[in-house]
């Protein structure tokens, strides 16, 4: 579905217009570039490893991949805009909590919500 259909249709369900059906995507990508950046190893590999060592920060989970906490932070909110992760704000931290772990990509010229 085009950027401006899917607009449309969100429009629609946030009005009140139309229910999406149970099995409607919840994350919608416009290209499979964006999917890429946002869906690819090194997220599955982050999302475990928030799973398995629940960070307290984004700082801790920074010195847990090796990564800096810049590169962290920036994938992070990326996910989060998506609703894969969930930024809980703290005193003086800022700690990741996994909200999905599993997708289901479907692809096609007529694939998505009609």
């Amino acid at each position: 579905m085009p950027r401006h259909q899917f607009q449309q249709y969100t429009i629609a369900i946030a009005k009140g217009k139309c229910k999406p059906p149970p099995n409607a995507p919840k994350i919608w990508f416009e290209s499979l570039k964006s999917l890429s950046q946002v869906l690819n190893d090194d997220t599955q590999k982050l999302l475990e490893m928030i799973e398995k060592n629940q960070p307290h920060s984004l700082q801790e989970l920074a010195e847990l991949t090796g990564k800096s906490h810049r590169q962290v932070s920036r994938r992070l909110n990326r996910m989060a805009h998506h609703g894969i992760v969930e930024l809980v704000k703290t005193r003086n931290h800022v700690r990741p909590v996994v909200k999905a772990t599993d997708f289901r990509v479907e692809f096609g010229l007529h694939s998505g919500v009609d």
